[in-house]
């Protein structure tokens, strides 16, 4: 065995001390904003951050910002948004693999989400989801065409879309297309592939899925379009509507409530 300063191992009348190791600092290099974040994003980021008192808030709005801009959450996305927000790349990446919104892989022009969830199946839903699976020939989060490219569709099952009055329901882009058959909903696709923009039953006209997720990052071109048409339908008020033209009222609330059940004596 040797020692660091080169001398056997053995009873020495002298001691040597072993040579000094000189360690160099480490620097690091700069973070890389990768350019498709251009200087448009960057001010968008800005005034995303600055509507929260703690700047991590922010991330699910810069999760969907990212996603207007790549049509996905890359790892460049991950990186910009852990910049951004002073996280690490492991939190942030935590978030976005958290939440079926967000995206890992490149998405299509448009996003069909078919609710596969019980009421919608037993009405049809696994049907529809089927035929336009057959259709497109994909799965689920797989798209059909050049990711981007105009008419390109990515499929998706959807749990509950909380719309069981008006089941099977799908949303394109997260707008509702409402009492669903089979051949409605391959017209549909059929339309958006050849650029259409079909009118949702409910909720903003149709635009894509880039725009869409720069209006759930909080960002809206164009605000006046975005909240046109219903929000409702009526088969959603048919109850409080019956209530209404009966003269049906909930009991008033008390005003104190009532004493709680005495507990039972610890034995």
């Amino acid at each position: 065995m040797t020692l660091p300063g080169g001398n056997p191992e053995r009873n020495s009348p002298t001691s040597v001390a072993p040579d000094e190791v000189v360690w160099e600092p480490v620097v690091a290099e700069p973070a890389i904003v990768a350019p498709i974040f251009d200087e448009l994003t960057r001010q968008r980021t800005k005034e995303i951050i600055a509507r929260y008192p703690q700047s991590r808030s922010a991330l699910l709005p810069l999760l969907h910002l990212v996603q207007s801009v790549e049509g996905f959450v890359s790892q460049d996305g991950i990186r910009y948004c852990a910049e951004a927000l002073e996280l690490t790349t492991a939190e942030v990446s935590a978030v976005a693999t958290f939440y079926t919104m967000y995206k890992r892989t490149p998405c299509g022009e448009h996003l069909v989400s078919v609710c596969t969830n019980t009421l919608c199946a037993a009405l049809g839903g696994d049907d529809i989801y089927a035929r336009l699976s057959a259709k497109l020939g994909v799965g689920h989060e797989e798209t059909a065409g050049e990711p981007g490219a105009p008419g390109s569709i990515t499929l998706e099952h959807a749990e509950c879309l909380a719309a069981c009055d008006l089941a099977p329901v799908l949303q394109v882009n997260y707008e509702y297309f409402d009492n669903q058959t089979v051949e409605t909903a391959e017209a549909l696709v059929d339309a958006l592939q050849a650029g259409q923009k079909p009118h949702p039953t409910r909720g903003a006209p149709l635009t894509d899925f880039k725009t869409v997720e720069m209006e759930l990052a909080g960002v809206f071109p164009d605000l006046a379009r975005s909240v046109e048409g219903p929000s409702v339908a009526d088969e959603t008020l048919r109850g409080a509507q019956l209530a209404a033209d009966r003269g049906w009222r909930a009991p008033a609330m008390p005003d104190s409530p009532p004493d709680l059940p005495a507990l039972p004596e610890k034995k």
